[in-house]
Formats: C-alpha cells, structure tokens, sequence
C-alpha cells in the first residue's frame, strides 16, 4: 500500500508525451471514454467487468484521469467482483491497483476489504489512513499469468462492516519483459510491492517517462545524508530489471571513508521473504586511478561484498532475503577506496506464496457454462473456487491443490441460455441443481460425470430426448427433468434404473414416453 496525491501533475509519466505508448490495460473503474494523458490512455472498464456501479468524483483536469471515477460494488450476496484482461499464457505482469474513495457512498472513511489475483489473496485494501491525510493510495504486484486471461477481483471480508461495498478507481495491467525480476520463481510465487524509491531526488512526482512498464519511483531524501548528481549516461538495457536512466541521476552517498547508513524503507516490515534490488552508479569521470568499491550489508548481514561501482552502473539483488521490522542498509568503503559509497535507487517486494487454483478443465468447463448462460450470477468471473470463501455464486469446491468442482446449485436464479457441452468436463461433480431458471435447448451429454449423484433440471424450456448416457452414471440417485419439453423415448437405461436405484422424475410435463 502506497499514498499518493490526488493532482493531476503527480506522475510525471502522465506529461511524457515524447514516450512511445504504454502496452497493456490502462483502465478507467467508473469511466464511460477515453481519456488520453501524456502517452497514457486510460479506457472505460465496462469490457472488462460485469456488475457494480459507477460514480463520479471530480474533474479530471483537477485530479489524475484514473481518480475522476470509480467502481462499487453492492451486491454483497457476490462471493467476488472480477476484472478479467486478455493475457498471454505464462508471461509475466506488472499489476497496480488504485484506489481514491472520494466519499462516494456518504461515508466519512473508506470501507475495508480483499484483493485478490486469479485464486491467490494478494492484500487487504485499507486506505483509510491515507484518505484523511487527502492522498489515494495504490497497489502493485507482478505476477505470471497462468493462461490466456488475468483476473483482478474484490472480495468483501470480515473487516468490511455490513453495508459497505468495496469499490476500486484504476486498474493497470502492463507486461514484462522476461528479464524483468527473472530471478523469483513465478510458477510458485508473486511479488508484492512494498517500496521503489529513487534516492537523493526532491518533490513529490512518483513516475518517470524513461520507465516503459510505468513503475512509480518515489523521491527519497535523508537531511543527514550527502546528495550527489550525475550527468553520466547508462544503459539501462543492460540492467535485468531496465531501470530508468533518470534514476542515476541522483544519489546518497558518504565522504571518504565514511559509511552510509540508510533506514529503507521508512515503515518497519512484517516478518518475510523479500525481493531487494538496489542500484549503484559512480557520478565521476572514469579513470584507471579512481574507484568506489565497498560492501553492502542489510541489518547487519552481508548482502555484497566488494561491490566495485563504475559509471557504467551497478544492480545487485536478492531474490528471497528474510526481513523483520526496521531495515537498515549500510554501504562500508573499502578501505584503500578513494571516495565514499553512493546508492541511486532500491526496490523492494514482498514474496507471496501462490494460494492454488482451479483445476484447469473445470475452469474451461465453467466458463462454457458461463458463456452459455443468459444473465449468469455476476460473480461468475476468475477463478470459479479460489480465494477459499471467494467461489462463485451456487458452487461448492473441494480443498485439493488443484481445486475441483464438486456441486452446482443456480436453483431459481432466473439463468436463461442453454447449458454448455463443457459442462462434461466436471468430471468431480456429485450435484447440479438448475431448477426453477429459463434454460433452452437440448440436456448435453453427461457421460464423463462418474461422480453425479443428483441431478435436478425441472422447471425450465429444455428440449430434445433425454441423453441415454445418464443411464450410465452408476451413482447417479436423483433424475428429475419434470416441466421442460423433453420429447421421445425414456431410455431403456434409465427406465430400468427408475425401478430400482434411481428417484426418476419426469412429469408433469414434456412428451417423454
């Protein structure tokens, strides 16, 4: 979680109109056109969401584009509120979401709640310490996307107080480049970010043109310690992260033979595993008589030992570093170094353990049923189990590492469309209860269903014959299909069961004999 100010001039990305065009999804929560700043293009976020309402704040010549609108969300009955993006399987994301309450429901302090990527819970959104001090707040984490989409979604938890409805104002979703903290396992884990700050720089402005995945760099001062400047070029290409090149251009650093010790970042850290990057550069002319070499120590351990600085630059990272409460970072010269050590700018970001995710053909088989739905539940968006609590309206899963479907129950949801072929692909489902909707067309084959034990469709407009493969399902107690059109012949399969081990229900209604 990270305030910043509402104006307009705040991000200085948002002036660079000589940038080439950001790529990904610049979305507007709230908006109804585009709105271009800089080489910023921020689009309305109906394509991307169903459900919730839209309010207006402000204007957008006063504040920032994103922060002139929002989106909430009332339905509290929802399990979860998703925004789904088009993405490129196992490419890797930057994704911020922001978040300015602007008192949009009446209330004095803004409504706390969850956020969560795909089936992962990322964080709490809690932004009311930032709302009183007039500052809106944003979140941001990288993550690789499993398949072809990304979900981003909102989820009430039992820190939002009754009648209030989580709301977002921005969502970005920008991608990587393979290099870009390539050193995390990305199968298992997200990053989260905690702080990214240029050192030595003035001012409140977070962004800077050079950066191409818009990553926000803070300004970071210390009073006590030395600024430097530099107006030496570096190749940023050659960094894995590709840090900006203005980020070189300031710097802390120490007198000769002194140490410089740095308290980074300002607030004390849960205990965790952190991804730190830190980023050197030597503002002098380079000479073969010059050098800034010294270590790099985090609370006391070595993180670096004789790092040599030159002009060219200089990143060193870790990619899982332990961190608990205060973190100090201490550059110790080397003793026989000419100058002090310097520091330009660090990253750092919280690893976070993936939560799991649906299994991925129950995934399929769910979004076909979706798809096929008219008016499905409005939470039928993301992963159809995960965040555990968070499962879409009318189903139940079960706890396995690759979660599974186990039942379906849209009983007088008022669902019309027809029900998906994919539905086949359920294959750890025991119940489907759509009794009592407007669903059309003909039953689908269920045959690969070895685990269905109740299935209701009465009270709809189905039409056709009844499969016979649901004589097959060996377990399958409850048949009723009574108050549709079904036509043609009972299948023998079934109507021998129906003497026996199967509740078969079939009239009133349809011309089944």
């Amino acid at each position: 979680m990270i305030p910043f100010s509402l104006l307009a001039g705040a991000l200085v990305l948002l002036a660079g109109a000589a940038d080439a065009a950001l790529s990904g999804y610049q979305i507007s929560c709230g908006a109804t056109s585009e709105q271009v700043a800089g080489n910023v293009t921020w689009v309305p976020d109906a394509p991307f969401v169903h459900g919730g309402k839209a309010a207006e704040l402000g204007s957008p010549g006063v504040m920032m584009p994103m922060l002139a609108s929002l989106r909430y969300f009332p339905d509290a009955s929802a399990g979860k509120h998703c925004y789904v993006v088009p993405a490129e399987r196992h490419a890797r994301y930057l994704v911020r979401t922001t978040y300015y309450y602007g008192g949009f429901d009446g209330g004095r302090a803004p409504p706390v709640f969850d956020q969560a990527i795909d089936g992962t819970r990322w964080s709490a959104v809690d932004t009311a310490a930032a709302y009183a001090r007039g500052l809106a707040t944003y979140y941001e984490a990288v993550v690789e996307a499993a398949g072809k989409e990304l979900s981003v979604c909102l989820a009430r938890s039992r820190d939002t107080a009754p009648g209030r409805s989580p709301f977002i104002s921005a969502l970005e979703v920008v991608p990587l480049e393979g290099s870009v903290y390539s050193a995390v396992n990305f199968t298992a884990y997200a990053l989260s970010t905690v702080a990214r700050h240029s050192f030595g720089r003035a001012g409140s402005v977070l962004g800077y043109p050079g950066d191409r995945f818009n990553r926000y760099w803070e300004p970071y001062g210390d009073g006590s310690i030395s600024v430097v400047e530099s107006q030496a070029s570096v190749a940023t290409e050659a960094f894995w992260n590709k840090p900006p090149e203005a980020v070189f251009r300031q710097g802390l650093t120490a007198s000769r033979g002194k140490s410089l010790d740095l308290q980074w970042p300002p607030a004390p850290l849960p205990a965790a595993s952190y991804y730190l990057a830190l980023y050197f550069q030597d503002n002098r002319e380079p000479s073969a008589l010059s050098w800034r070499v010294f270590d790099v120590a985090v609370n006391g351990q070595l993180f670096f030992a004789g790092l040599n600085v030159s002009t060219a630059g200089s990143m060193v990272y870790g990619a899982a570093w332990p961190l608990a409460r205060q973190t100090r970072i201490t550059l110790t010269p080397a003793p026989d170094s000419p100058v002090g050590p310097v520091i330009n700018a660090a990253e750092l970001m919280m690893v976070v353990p993936l939560g799991g995710r649906t299994h991925p053909r129950d995934v399929i088989g769910m979004e076909s049923l979706g798809r096929g739905f008219l008016n499905p539940p409005s939470d039928w968006r993301g992963d159809p189990c995960l965040p555990k609590g968070t499962s879409w309206t009318g189903v139940t899963c079960n706890e396995d590492p690759l979660a599974r479907v186990t039942a379906i129950n849209l009983t007088n949801h008022r669902v019309g469309g027809s029900i998906s072929d994919h539905i086949a692909n359920l294959t750890a489902i025991s119940s489907i209860w759509l009794v009592g909707n407007n669903l059309t067309g003909p039953i689908p084959d269920m045959s690969p269903l070895h685990h269905l034990v109740s299935l209701h469709l009465e009270d709809n407009g189905l039409t056709g014959p009844l499969p016979e493969s649901l004589g097959s399902l060996t377990r399958l107690k409850e048949l009723s299909v009574q108050k549709n059109n079904l036509q043609g012949t009972i299948p023998r399969s079934i109507r021998n069961r129906a003497i026996g081990d199967i509740s078969f229900r079939y009239t009133p209604g349809n011309n089944l004999s």
